[in-house]
């Protein structure tokens, strides 16, 4: 009961802040996840539970989806989804441990680093952009805070931009659930507690929506942060 409190808690938490300052909730859930059950496990259960999330936002946003986006983003990310899922489920635990540590930090440091304008891209340049970000996926659990701006920069905006995006990460999360339960990692207790935490998550979604207007951007931002980088260092050092 209080692992379910706690990944509950952290399930709400980590959804409501992606959902004020737009990024970061997966990687905050990440953290609880891996303490519970190991990081192993924790990666095929966080992606069900994306899955959820980002079905709906398909839902809540069909209309506006740029489908040649996301096949040509499929295009590169199903096969390469399935060689991370592969590698992923041989990884020695320390090491997966580590990389996630590191990406972690990446993604704080990234948003301080300036950064030339990313490049407009073409819609064919998103089956090279699915290719590499749904292999680091399947490694690390999420990249929705790198691969952003290459929707973004397509030109697409609001409800095209939400859509198209979760479109591609419901694409690129379904082949590496096929991937994991390929090689026997995709448990019966990873997919129900993916889909216990994925109401949760989609209710968060809301909550954060709701006081958006309310509380300052830049507090969520910083709480965010100070997470990502706390749990960076904590699987790099050691557990």
């Amino acid at each position: 009961m209080t692992e379910w409190l706690l990944l509950g808690g952290a399930a709400l938490l980590a959804s409501t802040l992606a959902a004020v300052a737009g990024f970061g909730g997966a990687a905050v859930l990440l953290a609880p996840l891996v303490a519970v059950f190991g990081v192993r496990d924790a990666i095929p259960i966080l992606t069900v539970a994306q899955l959820i999330g980002n079905g709906s936002r398909v839902w809540f946003n069909r209309r506006e989806v740029a489908v040649p986006v996301v096949g040509w983003f499929a295009l590169g990310a199903v096969p390469l989804a399935l060689l991370g899922g592969v590698l992923f489920a041989t990884a020695p635990l320390r090491a997966l441990e580590r990389l996630v540590g590191a990406f972690l930090l990446g993604v704080v440091l990234w948003r301080h680093v300036p950064r030339a304008p990313v490049w407009r891209p073409g819609v064919r340049a998103f089956a090279v952009i699915g290719a590499v970000f749904s292999f680091l996926s399947a490694l690390v659990g999420s990249v929705g805070p790198l691969m952003a701006p290459f929707f973004l920069a397509y030109g697409l905006v609001k409800g095209a931009y939400i859509g198209t995006e979760a479109l591609a990460t419901v694409v690129m999360h379904l082949a590496k659930l096929a991937a994991y339960q390929g090689t026997a990692i995709l448990t019966l207790r990873a997919v129900a507690v993916g889909l216990a935490l994925g109401p949760i998550m989609i209710f968060g979604s809301y909550a954060g929506k709701r006081i958006l207007d309310r509380l300052p951007e830049r507090a969520f931002v910083v709480i965010i942060e100070l997470v990502l980088a706390g749990t960076g260092l904590w699987f790099l050092v050691g557990r």
